[in-house]
């Protein structure tokens, strides 16, 4: 586990957050999941158990990446994909709770002290002590409610609940292929169109010009959950939290070529949030990317799993 970063560095990071590149790392959106159709997950091979609480996502061809999204997510390029187990949503607090008292871990954030919230009356980014995944606004607000997704957990953090757990995280291909049903699909959302149908709000996103309870009902996170699945079955593919990954932040044009990390560099991260609206970030689309160096913790960022599919036995 690399050394935290300085406070110094961390508090420069927060002000980098309302620029474009960090733009789109607090500004999430609430994209849950939607069944769609009448479509049935897909079935797992002959053999092949689906441990509980995941999906079973098959293998294939994904192009990865939107010729109208940001610059990040250009260009577009096909990546072949292996079968994969994906945790049906975030990890919850409760979920992280049982592995703290299950290790005694301690994380980032409890131990530096201090953990990342956004100040709607500022408009800016903050470092509050005492803010942990146990009360991610701060010691002086309610606790983190249990069957929701924890946040305040850094990179790391979300690394040491994976080896706790036999799984890890996915990397940026497999969480896109994931959201787009396994099968390329080439919706801007991993329930379909649009982020809202009718009156039928898809994901847990900010409402109008400012975050609050409003349409969707949530003004930070919401229940893992809440907004139904995708028809692979994936909860939360959209919105609620953004989502840590395994891969650096890097350009798709760099893929394949060496890169060595610096005490700047970024570990990618999916999914949007709760903060993000359509006409700011919009990092609910599926794909939409943003970054944060492994140490931050941030109230609005989680983290789900994969876990392996023996080759074998997935044939």
């Amino acid at each position: 586990m690399s050394v935290p970063a300085a406070p110094a560095r961390r508090t420069a990071l927060l002000a980098t957050l309302g620029a474009a590149a960090g733009a789109a790392l607090f500004v999430a959106t609430r994209a849950a999941l939607f069944a769609g159709g009448s479509a049935a997950p897909a079935a797992a091979p002959a053999g092949v158990a689906v441990p509980a609480g995941m999906v079973y996502v098959p293998g294939g061809t994904t192009r990865v990446g939107a010729d109208d999204g940001a610059p990040a997510e250009r260009p577009v390029f096909a990546a072949e994909v292996r079968p994969f187990f994906m945790d049906v949503h975030p990890v919850t607090v409760a979920e992280f709770a049982g592995f703290v008292r299950a290790t005694g871990y301690r994380t980032t954030a409890e131990r530096l002290g201090d953990a990342a919230v956004y100040d709607d009356a500022t408009d800016e980014w903050r470092l509050v002590r005492g803010a942990t995944w146990r009360h991610p606004l701060g010691p002086g607000a309610a606790a983190a409610a249990d069957d929701h997704p924890v946040t305040q957990v850094s990179w790391h953090d979300a690394v040491a609940y994976a080896r706790w757990a036999g799984k890890r995280l996915p990397t940026e291909v497999e969480w896109e292929h994931a959201a787009r049903g396994a099968r390329d699909g080439r919706e801007r959302y991993a329930w379909g169109a649009a982020p809202v149908g009718g009156e039928r709000h898809h994901a847990n996103t900010a409402d109008g010009a400012t975050r609050g309870r409003g349409g969707d009902g949530w003004a930070y996170t919401s229940p893992a959950g809440a907004f139904g699945r995708t028809a692979l079955g994936l909860a939360d593919m959209g919105g609620n939290v953004w989502q840590w990954t395994a891969d650096w932040l890097r350009p798709y044009a760099e893929r394949g070529r060496p890169f060595v990390a610096t005490g700047a560099s970024e570990r990618a991260l999916r999914g949007g949030s709760f903060l993000c609206r359509e006409d700011f970030c919009h990092g609910y689309r599926v794909s939409a990317r943003s970054g944060a160096t492994p140490e931050t913790a941030l109230f609005h960022t989680g983290f789900r799993l994969v876990r392996d599919v023996e080759r074998s036995a997935a044939r």
